[in-house]
């Protein structure tokens, strides 16, 4: 089969499809990734084929879209999407302004750089299956376009087709002369140009892959859904010396990832208050910190390492305790290694996942105001100390690798892709 990935030129969510497409490429299909041109490296980078589509363009940044969305997602979930948090914002008025502006300020400049020439890619080599990661839906125009199957390869909660659900819900209780449809507007447009009729499909996709455990996971009544085991990957590294030796005490890696460094203005509390409020501690504090932010740094405690980069499977393997901001990659690659966490959540997705984490006894939870060295040292003492956490932990590791790698998984897709592809060979 011919099956090609599409993605946003986001680092981090690219990461999350490679060990599925090098499942497929060892099984015998011919895998390619689609993105825009200034991506190319990335992917070649993960040693797969890259299609460079279209043109560059500015994606999601502080200066590239609406700065009260942009607060709104410090915050949390923004609107449409907080809906699956806060079932009162289940009302018409505001599931529709928060669909015109995911599409007008988000899908549209993220998408229509590359649609065009992703369409005349996928009509060129025809590809059997289209993987779409959530927010590249110019794959699902493409696969409607060339008559491909195709799938939705989450990166974390599906709050997406949640949304859609309570969306489609409401839209049915508005009268004719008053329903509209933004997303069903935007998707259905192109087909007046590639010859093809919205169907809800392309919101979602034949079929959807998610890589969160169930006990975690959010999910939509009317999606077809296959599970899939999270393979940590961070793209190409090396690891130093220092991470072969056995920790001589408990370490406690310190990871805020890039979205805060790379989208925003820097990290969303001071870096050196946590330091000093562990400083005492007869811990090892190993800390990835960007080197944009390292010159805010004061002072360098006694027990901590600070890093540019370092491997996180291999740094999580070695800890008792990840402090992380719960992005979805870093959250799982610590789950995978059965390491409780204290999440520390600020953009997006991550305040719901780190909620969910915490219901489930994995992990502890600050966010916003209380994200401070005091209280920092305070939980992560109790993660230390409180073997439940540990056992939790232990039970959420377990869950993930029972769950189909991407190589048990090949079967499924190709039975699928068999059934919904349109296109005759």
């Amino acid at each position: 089969m011919r099956i090609l990935f599409t993605v946003i030129p986001e680092k981090t969510t690219f990461l999350h499809t490679v060990p599925l497409a090098w499942a497929l490429r060892t099984a015998g299909h011919d895998v390619r990734v689609a993105s825009a041109p200034g991506f190319t490296d990335t992917i070649t980078q993960a040693g797969l084929t890259a299609v460079p589509v279209g043109r560059d363009a500015p994606l999601w940044r502080v200066d590239g879209i609406n700065p009260e969305l942009v607060e709104q997602s410090r915050a949390g979930l923004p609107l449409p999407w907080s809906v699956v948090t806060d079932p009162g914002n289940a009302v018409w008025e505001y599931l529709l302004e928060g669909f015109t502006i995911a599409v007008d300020e988000g899908h549209k400049p993220e998408n229509f750089p590359i649609v065009a020439g992703l369409v005349n890619f996928a009509r060129h080599w025809q590809p059997d299956l289209v993987i779409w990661e959530p927010l590249s839906y110019a794959g699902a125009i493409a696969a409607k376009a060339c008559g491909a199957a195709h799938a939705r390869m989450l990166w974390s909660i599906d709050v997406f087709a949640v949304t859609r659900d309570h969306f489609l819900r409401m839209l049915k209780q508005q009268p004719a002369e008053q329903q509209a449809d933004p997303l069903a507007d935007w998707l259905g447009s192109y087909g007046r140009k590639y010859g093809y009729e919205f169907t809800e499909d392309m919101t979602s996709g034949h079929f959807t892959i998610d890589q969160m455990p169930a006990s975690l996971g959010m999910r939509s009544e009317t999606v077809h859904y296959l599970p899939l085991q999270y393979i940590p990957y961070g793209g190409p590294a090396v690891i130093p010396k220092w991470l072969h030796a056995v920790p001589k005490r408990p370490r406690v890696a310190l990871t805020l990832g890039t979205t805060a460094t790379d989208r925003f203005a820097g990290y969303s509390f001071s870096v050196q208050d946590a330091f000093d409020a562990l400083s005492e501690l007869d811990i090892e504090v190993v800390a990835t910190i960007a080197e944009s932010e390292q010159h805010k740094l004061s002072r360098v405690p006694d027990n901590t390492r600070v890093v540019n980069y370092v491997p996180l499977d291999a740094l999580a393997a070695t800890c008792s305790v990840m402090i992380n901001h719960t992005g979805p990659g870093t959250y799982l690659t610590t789950a995978c290694n059965g390491v409780p966490q204290l999440n520390l959540p600020w953009n997006f997705d991550e305040p719901e996942l780190a909620q969910r984490s915490a219901r489930h006894g994995a992990s502890l939870m600050l966010h916003g105001e209380e994200v401070t060295g005091k209280n920092i040292r305070e939980y992560l003492l109790r993660l230390l100390d409180e073997p439940a956490f540990g056992r939790q932990a232990g039970v959420l590791r377990d869950e993930i690798t029972t769950m189909p790698s991407p190589n048990e998984l090949v079967a499924d897709l190709e039975e699928l892709t068999v059934k919904h592809r349109t296109r005759v060979s």
